[in-house]
């Protein structure tokens, strides 16, 4: 690791690579007429680490997002203040990017019939343009992403040509604040928090930056609260004391004392569902990852049904309803039927590797990941799975080369 990423990766938590780290460099370097990188480094003022650490931060979000998480966090609000309706309802988002996820979460509770004075939601972000920007309210046409667009007419105003500003309503349930997660100092925060969103932040650690930024979060959530996560993220948590949320592509954690005692002995993310979603329409899921072990594929069976075969994509669709109902034979049988109908289907192998996960045969489910990835180079969810089974066999340098990989998709995937 170079002294610059060493910097870096002391002021941001980020495990960042050379190059990304030299390309903001020779930005900054550019403005400031340093000769060299070692004299940019030498001259270093916190102004100017400030202005660095605005290059290599992911800001990337929009409103909305994911929304199966803020419909949860909803129901959870109310279930909350319907038990003691005197309460506080405390919520964090971290980081917040341009405040987009927090002023979501603000419009979903007023949209629900939430009274303002019962929550507050704080925010936080480790870049000062992202905190200046979510605090201005203001925002362009790509933070509108969503099918439906109903909630910027009840919550924004339209100024000059194409830019919106939140209403003033929303914009005074949300505290917005800079700050790392890392730093954050729990003597006044231990428990503050009943609802957390930490949403696709860890993926840009590596393994023991990771756990400790769980073990913050950890200590910030009540214990009867709930976290929301990144898909790829949720496994990371079920490693260090959480269980899976059972509410479906919400993507949530509980702390494990408040969670239902059955449990597999792995936990995976829970599959994500294509043929049927919950209330809303959600974007298609991310592409996958790649592999160097392949597995055999499964053998065509010995005689054809007699009965039309089902459609590939309901074959699979059956496969992650059995999947999601604790049936594992069953959804592997469905995933083999579907492989003897399309021998090079990406995501059947990508659904036999959780499959495999849940049950602790690790070495299988790494197989038919890797052979998900060949396929289907670009399949973000298994390489972040594999990028977990390589930190678990204490290989570094595979999981930061599979967790990069998986970074530079999810970038190209959101753009």
């Amino acid at each position: 690791m170079t002294p610059a990423q060493s910097m870096l990766r002391k002021a941001t938590g980020l495990n960042l690579s050379k190059s990304i780290v030299d390309r903001a460099i020779k930005n900054r370097m550019e403005r400031t007429d340093a000769a060299n990188q070692d004299q940019y480094l030498e001259q270093m003022t916190p102004a100017e680490l400030t202005a660095l650490v605005e290059l290599v931060v992911v800001p990337e979000s929009w409103f909305y997002r994911d929304q199966q998480a803020f419909h949860a966090a909803a129901e959870f609000v109310r279930a909350r203040l319907a038990a003691d309706g005197n309460r506080l309802v405390r919520i964090l988002t971290i980081p917040c990017a341009g405040g987009e996820e927090p002023y979501t979460m603000a419009m979903v509770l007023s949209d629900a019939g939430i009274a303002s004075g019962s929550y507050i939601i704080d925010a936080f972000d480790i870049s000062p343009g992202c905190v200046e920007r979510a605090k201005s309210g203001i925002y362009g046409r790509n933070a509108f992403r969503s099918q439906d667009l109903g909630f910027r007419d009840r919550h924004f105003s339209h100024i000059g040509d194409d830019d919106y500003r939140v209403s003033e309503a929303i914009r005074k349930q949300v505290r917005i604040k800079q700050g790392n997660l890392l730093e954050f100092d729990l003597s006044a925060r231990t428990g503050y928090y009943d609802v957390i969103f930490c949403r696709n932040l860890l993926i840009y650690f590596d393994k023991p930056t990771t756990k400790a930024a769980i073990a913050k979060l950890e200590a910030l959530l009540a214990n009867d609260g709930q976290l929301f996560a990144g898909y790829a993220e949720v496994p990371s948590f079920c490693q260090h004391g959480f269980s899976p949320l059972q509410y479906p592509q919400a993507f949530g954690v509980v702390k494990e004392a408040a969670a239902t005692p059955r449990k597999p002995a792995v936990v995976a993310a829970p599959l994500r569902p294509k043929a049927t979603a919950p209330r809303v329409a959600l974007p298609p899921a991310p592409a996958a990852p790649p592999t160097t072990h392949v597995t055999r594929p499964a053998e065509p069976r010995a005689s054809a049904p007699a009965a039309a075969p089902s459609p590939a994509v309901n074959l699979l669709a059956e496969a992650r309803r059995l999947a999601d109902l604790g049936d594992v034979k069953a959804s592997e049988g469905k995933c083999r039927d579907h492989l003897a109908q399309h021998p090079e289907s990406a995501e059947a192998y990508f659904i036999l590797g959780l499959l495999n996960e849940l049950t602790n045969k690790l070495k299988l489910a790494e197989d038919y990941w890797k052979r998900c990835i060949y396929l289907q180079p670009d399949h973000y969810e298994a390489l972040c799975h594999l990028a977990l089974l390589a930190e678990a066999n204490n290989d570094a340098a595979g999981a930061a080369a599979l967790k990069a990989r998986a970074a530079r998709i999810y970038k190209r995937q959101q753009a």
